[in-house]
């Protein structure tokens, strides 16, 4: 793996360590990644690691937050959620693609940060997606919302406990856990919230969920407390189980272009892992390590997404934060 600081090594400085646990990742089309970290103070970041890149951009810092739960890559804008002395809060920032070519001149711009205030009043924001429209859908500690991003405007859908992160389906609805036997569904296009929509499996499920989506498929990946994973297709519902994490827990994923799985699994001393849903094998390949530039040993991380070229991209959560890359073989077709 290749842990890479969080700015452009040789010009820039790296954010401060207790200032840089990344707990927020999103992709857009184009490859840029946009993150957000967790500490001291909340830091928006962009980076790039295709073609003559190969950076990490420190935006700035959003001020009175201590938490950076999601950021989402909207059509023309980034909204980041964030928790803090302001409560649960949604920031917007206009998107712009870095440089393409930081051999020849090159040059960064820090763009102005724009408040939205508070999801729900005196609730932390816990999660948050962008749906095929552009806007976005959220939760906080006991609200579903959504945001136009064009108006700036904050709706509530409904009221739901939230329980982890919630997902974009094969449909194009957002699902999140809805207690210990189900799912909630809200459809974007009819602004309907309903509560047990699809029953989960059997498992071990009292605990905050994580997700990967198939880019292609729309299929999602999921696991219960124990590591038991399962795919979900909102046509047919829960598959699995598929194979078992080696460490449980099951923490960030994300599936790279052949339909595979890569992911962190366990608690302060993460293994990461790659799950076959065809073959439903699952590989141990063991503790992240990195020599390129310095040694370093990866332990806890807080997010993935899958990159342009199909590199898994995880953000870790810890303090002097890297961005981990692994470079999978694509086996087959993308």
């Amino acid at each position: 793996m290749v842990a890479f600081p969080t700015c452009f090594p040789g010009m820039t400085v790296p954010i401060v360590p207790d200032e840089s646990r990344i707990t927020a990742l999103d992709i857009t089309p184009e490859g840029v990644i946009y993150g957000g970290t967790s500490g001291y103070q909340t830091h928006l970041f962009a980076s790039e690691f295709h073609g003559l890149t190969g950076t990490v951009f420190d935006m700035g810092v959003v001020q009175a937050a201590t938490q950076c739960v999601a950021v989402c890559c909207a059509k023309t804008h980034l909204v980041a959620f964030v928790n803090g002395s302001r409560g649960g809060r949604a920031i917007l920032v206009p998107m712009s693609r870095l440089s393409e070519d930081l051999i020849q001149e090159w040059g960064f711009r820090r763009p102005a940060f724009e408040e939205l205030g508070e999801c729900m009043a005196g609730e932390p924001a816990v999660h948050a997606v962008a749906e095929p429209s552009g806007n976005i859908v959220g939760t906080t500690s006991r609200h579903v919302f959504r945001l136009d991003v064009k108006s700036r405007k904050i709706e509530v859908v409904g009221e739901m406990a939230a329980a982890g992160r919630i997902a974009v389906t094969s449909k194009g609805n957002v699902v999140g856990r809805d207690g210990e036997r189900s799912l909630w569904n809200f459809d974007p296009r009819s602004s309907s919230l309903r509560r047990g929509a699809a029953a989960l499996p059997s498992g071990a499920w009292a605990h905050t969920l994580n997700w990967a989506r198939d880019r292609r498929t729309g299929v999602l990946f999921t696991a219960d407390q124990a590591g038991r994973l399962f795919s979900f297709d909102e046509a047919s519902g829960f598959n699995g189980p598929l194979g078992q994490t080696p460490l449980a827990p099951a923490g960030p994923m994300a599936v790279t272009f052949d339909g595979r799985v890569f992911g962190f699994c366990g608690t302060e001393m993460s293994k990461l892992f790659c799950l076959d849903p065809e073959r439903r094998t699952v590989t141990n390949l063991g503790g992240a390590a990195s020599v390129i530039e310095h040694r370093r040993y990866g332990y806890v991380f807080g997010d993935a997404v899958t990159g342009r070229d199909g590199e898994i991209v995880f953000g870790e959560d810890d303090n002097g934060g890297h961005l981990w890359l692994y470079f999978p073989r694509i086996i087959g077709k993308a």
